[in-house]
């Protein structure tokens, strides 16, 4: 028994990963598709999200942010986000909306790691204020604790299977 539950484990830990990426792999193909289709277009290599045009959208992108210590000293980071999309009728130095893909296989895991969007939301809310614009991409198993774990943060989220959602967002 105990050879069959560390060979189950040391598969998991080996399969997971590529479920994974493979999952966030599809999921940005179609938020590519969806944006596409709504007549936005993929902004070059190495733009900023803070220099990135009217109707374009980018993947893995560093956004920078502050947060401070518990010695009140500022450290300088970078907050990852899956997508930036700056939409079409975006204002002059307004920020792009973050997107954050998820998916899970089993209520566990999601709610092992609900406090890293809430860590990721606070550290932006910090840095650009309450007008950040940060949403979920969202597909699996989700249950009402961690989305309302994640609106209590401030947090929104859209279902794959709703893309038309992310409209909403005024894209």
């Amino acid at each position: 028994r105990a050879a069959t539950v560390i060979a189950d484990r040391l598969c998991g830990s080996i399969a997971d990963p590529i479920i994974r990426n493979a999952q966030e792999r599809r999921q940005l193909k179609a938020i590519a598709a969806f944006l596409n289709e709504q007549g936005y277009q993929q902004a070059g290599p190495n733009v900023k999200y803070n220099s990135m045009n009217p109707g374009t959208y980018a993947f893995r992108m560093n956004i920078p942010a502050r947060m401070t210590n518990d010695k009140e000293e500022v450290i300088s980071l970078n907050v990852p986000v899956n997508v930036a999309v700056m939409p079409r009728g975006a204002s002059e130095g307004e920020l792009p909306l973050l997107i954050e893909t998820k998916s899970a296989g089993d209520f566990t895991n999601v709610n092992k790691r609900r406090k890293e969007e809430a860590q990721k939301m606070m550290q932006l809310k910090n840095t650009y204020g309450s007008s950040i614009r940060f949403c979920l991409f969202l597909c699996g198993y989700f249950d009402s604790g961690y989305l309302g774990y994640e609106a209590a943060e401030g947090i929104d989220w859209v279902w794959e299977h709703r893309m038309e959602d992310f409209l909403q967002f005024n894209l």
